[in-house]
Formats: structure tokens, C-alpha cells, sequence
């Protein structure tokens, strides 16, 4: 194992997760102004709600799909009595169908932003770069799907999980386990990882809200009486 290898897969995600956490800090605590989703809508309003739409239902799933599949241990699986194979072509469906539907809504929502000389005028070009990366990240992923079809035993799913379980219990070795891993899933990983980077420095803040504003559920009633 090189030392890039050992940087990229087994250091580089702590700086990833220290940047995001403070960084996201940093921000709420000093930049408040700036915490927001900067919407477009009183501008132009063509292809927002359905791109929207799809581009949150995906990525939201995606999101929590790539979180139970990584992080819930192997022998979970195995006492629920889940093969890996079986589990592979699930993760395999369930994320072609979500990355689709995400890249559908991405792409509505680009194409919009761009195509629109009052949007293309207002859009800073951190938030061009931000959404090329996640399309990069979301076409890297997809093309996975076509490389896990090419073995369905699952050794290669079971290796992921292990690197990105030994990674959260900071276990030093997590790197070994993706040694032989496709260059798609390690591109994967990558922008990925630093997705989270990139993060307190873009828009993408307000998903911290978006997480926040379940608080409301428990809230009291407002009562609101005319004078």
C-alpha cells in the first residue's frame, strides 16, 4: 500500500469530517447572513419545483441509503439472515433508481440555472463548481452499479462496509480493505469525501436547517388573536 493510498483512504477522511463539522460552525457562528439556500425562485421560476423535487427525493435517499448500507455491521446482515449477494442487488436498484431520479432533477435544475441569463448572472461560480462536483460525484457512482454487475457475490460491498466502519471506529488499518478496489469506487469515495470539504463554504449549509427544522414537530402551538 502506497501513501497516497494511505492518505486518500485512511487520513483523508478525518480532515474531511474536522472541515465539515468546524467548519459549518465556524460559519453559523461568524457568517449568519450567508446561511441560507440562496433560492432563485423570484427570478425564474421554469423547472424549479419539478427539478427540485426530484433532486431532493434522490439525494436525500441516497444520502441515508449510503448511511444504513456502509455503516450497519456485516453480522447485522447475517443474523437477519440477508445474503450479500441479495443485499448487493438491492443497494444496486434502490441506488439506480434514487441516483436516476437525482440526476434527472440535477440536471433540470442546471440546465435552468444556466440557460437563464438573469439566473446564469446571479449564479457565483462556487455555485457551478459545487454543482458540477455533485454531478461528477453522482455519474461516478451510477457507473459503479455497471461494475458491481460484474460480480454479485458481494465481496467487494462487504470490503466497503469494512473501510467505512474501521473509518468511524478509527481504526488505522481501514485503508487495506479497498487496496483492490476499482478505480470507479475509489473516484467515488473521493469526491465524495470531499463533498464534505466543500460543504461549509456553499450553499449546502442550509441542509444543517433543513435536519434542524424537525425540531418544529414538538414546538407548542402558536396562538395568534385579533386585536
Amino acid at each position: 500500500m502506497d501513501y497516497l493510498h494511505q492518505f486518500i483512504f485512511g487520513i483523508y477522511p478525518y480532515i474531511a469530517l474536522c472541515i465539515f463539522l468546524l467548519g459549518s460552525l465556524i460559519r453559523f457562528e461568524r457568517e449568519q447572513y450567508t446561511w441560507k439556500s440562496d433560492s432563485s425562485q423570484l427570478l425564474h421560476r421554469g423547472n424549479l419545483r419539478l427539478g427540485n423535487i426530484l433532486f431532493h427525493i434522490g439525494i436525500i435517499g441516497l444520502f441515508f441509503g449510503h448511511l444504513a448500507g456502509l455503516l450497519t455491521p456485516v453480522a447485522v446482515w447475517d443474523a437477519l439472515g440477508i445474503s450479500h449477494t441479495f443485499k448487493q442487488l438491492v443497494a444496486m436498484t434502490a441506488g439506480g433508481i434514487l441516483g436516476t431520479l437525482c440526476l434527472a432533477g440535477l440536471l433540470l435544475l442546471l440546465h435552468r440555472r444556466l440557460s437563464d441569463p438573469r439566473l446564469a448572472a446571479q449564479t457565483r461560480t462556487g455555485d457551478k463548481i459545487l454543482l458540477l462536483w455533485i454531478l461528477v460525484t453522482l455519474l461516478l457512482g451510477l457507473s459503479t452499479i455497471f461494475v458491481s454487475a460484474g460480480h454479485l457475490d458481494g465481496h467487494m460491498m462487504v470490503l466497503l462496509m469494512t473501510w467505512a466502519q474501521h473509518i468511524v471506529t478509527f481504526k488505522g488499518d481501514a485503508a487495506l480493505f479497498i487496496i483492490g478496489a476499482d478505480t470507479l469506487f475509489k473516484l467515488h469515495l473521493f469526491m465524495g469525501m470531499t463533498l464534505f470539504v466543500i460543504f461549509p463554504f456553499t450553499r449546502l449549509v442550509h441542509v444543517w436547517s433543513g435536519f434542524a427544522s424537525v425540531t418544529y414537530l414538538g414546538r407548542a402551538w402558536q396562538l395568534v388573536r385579533p386585536r
